[in-house]
């Protein structure tokens, strides 16, 4: 950065980050936490404290914060990265970092989890005005009570770094299990969210489940015709690629790009 002391540097960003600490044991129990982390985590709905950590996520988020965990096990202390995920719980997008505790043995003693809430960094909607790239923690929600607010970008994770993609620049995203494949005009990426965390994030005028695998960018659709005899559609890209359109979307597919069916 050609300014370490302009507002985008990183000393800067983790000075405005409120940042959650979770310790752990070796058994992945919960031993303590920092108040920010009882502010985001629904602790008072998880009874006993001690509970494993992944009761305090929904069932799609607890199976990667156990992945998280498996990981940063399996890592030689003396080698070990801090592991890296991007989970969404109920009005919260989190970033989450693992690494392993050791004694003077090496042998794991316990966990520290550490997570920030970059929400406001991928929200679109009418948010108070802060620096460039700075979330702030006590920003009041732009979406209603229970309503989750739409992404303007998605969270992708490649060699331990998190990086943001706008949604325009996304022209279609393929379910991997618990994760996402994301097609954006730089080419293939992954994110950690399910494709059904991010079907109801994104903006439905314009991002549209299209089959069980496959959400589009409405905007990234060159061709509707048949391919192998099914309903395909060609996207955007070099080469252009077919997404497959299961037969209950055909429909509501052509009503949305304003096809008319032939008589």
């Amino acid at each position: 950065m050609t300014n370490p002391q302009g507002p985008a540097s990183a000393l800067y960003l983790f000075e405005k980050f409120e940042v959650g600490v979770v310790h752990l044991d070796a058994q992945r129990k919960v031993l303590a936490m920092n108040d920010f982390a009882r502010r985001i985590l629904p602790v008072s709905d998880k009874r006993p404290f001690d509970t494993l950590v992944t009761s305090f996520h929904p069932p799609r988020s607890a199976a990667k914060v156990s992945f998280l965990l498996d990981q940063a096990s399996a890592c030689p202390v003396a080698a070990s990265i801090p592991m890296t995920m991007i989970i969404n719980i109920p009005e919260q997008v989190l970033l989450i970092k693992v690494t392993r505790l050791a004694g003077e043995d090496r042998q794991t003693t316990g966990f520290a989890l550490v997570f920030y809430d970059v929400t406001q960094l991928v929200v679109q909607g009418d948010t108070p005005a802060v620096p460039a790239g700075v979330p702030p923690a006590s920003a009041p929600s732009a979406a209603g009570a229970g309503e989750k607010r739409q992404l303007a970008r998605i969270p992708l994770v490649a060699n331990h770094r998190v990086t943001f993609v706008d949604t325009a620049q996304v022209v279609f995203l393929e379910s991997q299990a618990h994760y996402t494949r994301v097609l954006t005009t730089g080419g293939f990426q992954f994110c950690n969210l399910s494709i059904g965390d991010l079907e109801a994030r994104l903006d439905p005028q314009r991002f549209v489940r299209v089959h069980r695998c496959f959400i589009v960018n409405l905007d990234a659709v060159l061709e509707l015709g048949r391919l192998d005899g099914k309903v395909q559609l060609r996207m955007r890209g070099e080469p252009a690629t077919w997404v497959p359109v299961s037969r209950a979307e055909v429909a509501r597919l052509r009503s949305l790009l304003g096809v008319q069916r032939k008589a």
